[in-house]
Formats: structure tokens, sequence, C-alpha cells
């Protein structure tokens, strides 16, 4: 990047999935992103050393309010779920006003998606999985070892891609997740999300984790987009009710709570956010 090509853009850092600033999922967007190339927006990704940072566009296709581009610290996502609910917060902040009143529509690489004010909240409607169903046998002995658990325990797993090439790993308890100590090394590439109840009155159902080995973020804090898969997984397969709130962030020191609904047969995935930085960046 040059100086002398830079310009004074829009920034906001909104932390996502908690109303308590600094205990969600922070996200870095670039408000008018216009101009900036791939790789420019690769590199500032990077820099941020977040788990994601978006990049806001005027929308190419005239159902849409804007159009997002996302990047992990790596690589860019076709979809994410904090990214989404981050983007739309940080759109409506900067003056955005919705086509459709009380409803967004965000045009990312995985399509348009829904996002509707939902009182205090912001939810997304759950985009469907492109990769559902049996995992190898030979992926779930590496998961098992990875997670340093015996392959008994892992009651079901299954491919959840809804952008991220998500596995997800049903656990018998929330303990046995927030007890895990994964090696990273036995995990290799495969990113991986792990679930598992919590006893009747916790105040929330599950306890969630998520592990991207050879991120900027190892365990991300919390997770829209597996939280998507995995209830598209659990309510169709009966294991969870139609509406829960599941928890992660949890041995990170964060609260991040997940609301999950089925409304008229779309599963929608919300939470809170919070504005904790707003200004400028040269870009």
């Amino acid at each position: 990047m040059n100086l002398e090509t830079m310009r004074t853009r829009p920034f906001s850092q909104v932390d996502v999935f908690t109303d308590v600033p600094y205990l969600g999922n922070p996200l870095a967007i670039v408000v008018d992103a216009e101009g900036l190339s791939a790789d420019q927006m690769q590199h500032f990704a990077h820099w941020t050393n977040l788990s994601e940072t978006t990049f806001l566009l005027p929308p190419s296709d005239p159902a849409a309010d804007y159009r997002v581009r996302i990047f992990t610290g790596s690589e860019e996502f076709p979809f994410a779920g904090h990214p989404t609910l981050g983007s739309a917060h940080a759109w409506l902040a900067a003056g955005g006003v919705p086509k459709q009143d009380g409803m967004l529509v965000q045009e990312c690489g995985a399509g348009l998606v829904k996002v509707k004010l939902d009182g205090g909240r912001l939810a997304f409607a759950a985009p469907p999985l492109t990769r559902f169903g049996p995992v190898d046998e030979g992926t779930i002995e590496q998961l098992a070892a990875g997670l340093r658990l015996p392959q008994a325990a892992l009651l079901d797993v299954s491919w959840l891609v809804n952008g991220p090439q998500w596995i997800g790993v049903l656990l018998e308890s929330a303990e046995q997740v927030l007890g895990l100590e994964p090696d990273l090394a036995a995990l290799g590439d495969l990113k991986v999300g792990v679930i598992g109840p919590h006893e009747p009155g916790a105040g929330v159902d599950f306890e969630v984790r998520t592990f991207i080995p050879g991120d900027a973020m190892v365990e991300d804090p919390v997770t829209g987009s597996f939280n998507a898969g995995a209830a598209q997984w659990l309510i169709g397969s009966g294991r969870a009710p139609e509406q829960y709130v599941a928890a992660q962030g949890t041995v990170l020191g964060r609260a991040g709570r997940i609301h999950v609904t089925v409304e008229d047969g779309e599963t929608w995935v919300g939470g809170s956010s919070v504005m904790c930085i707003q200004g400028t960046v040269r870009l």
C-alpha cells in the first residue's frame, strides 16, 4: 500500500453476540471499501489480527441493501455469521436505511442473506448447507485424536458447510466441551465445531467451541456460521428444540450468546452487538 494513494475511510469495530462490550467476538468493518483490491483487503484483514474483517460495498444485486466481502487473516469467505451481524450493525450505524422495513438484505459470496431486526438484536437467516452429512472414518479418527477423546465420545459427526468448511461434533455434555484441550497439530487443517447440551436450569441450552488451526484466532470466541449449521443439524435430527440459546467463548473469558429460532421453516441465528470503536482508517 502506498501512502499517496490511500484515502480516509469510515471504520468501525463491533463486538458481536454480546450486549456487554468486549465479551463477544470483535469484527473490524471498513464501511466504505470502494476502490480497494482483494489483495489490499486481505492485507488489511491480516493486519487487524481478528478472526474476520469485512469491507462494505454498494450492492450489485438490486434486491440487496449492501454488499460485503469477508476476510480472515488468510482467506476470503463467501459467508460467515458474526461478520454478517456486525456488518449489518455498522451499516445501520453509518446511516444505512434498508429498502424493506425491519429487514436488511446482505449480498455476499454465498448470495443474498436476510438480516432482520429482532427486538434489540439482529438475526440472519441461516443459508442452506452446501455439504451436509457423514464424515469418513479416517477423518473421525483424526478428530478424536485432535480433541484428545476416545472415538466413542463423539456421539455424532457431520459436515456443516455453509461457506466455511465446518465439521460438527456432538458431545454428551457441556462439561465435556468446556474441558477440551485439543491437539491442534493433530487436527491439521480441519475446521471443527464442538457442541454439547447443558443441564436444565443452566440458563443456556448448549455450549459451543470452534477450532481453526493455523488461523489468527485458533479458537474463535463466537461463531455464527458454525452455530447456523449446528442448528440446522440438531433441530433437524430432533436433538434440539426449535428455539434455544447457545453459549460460546466461555473458556476465553467471553460471554457469547447465540439465539436460535425456527420460524416458518427458516432457521434464524441472532444476537446482540455493541459498537466499540468508530472513526476512520487510511486505506
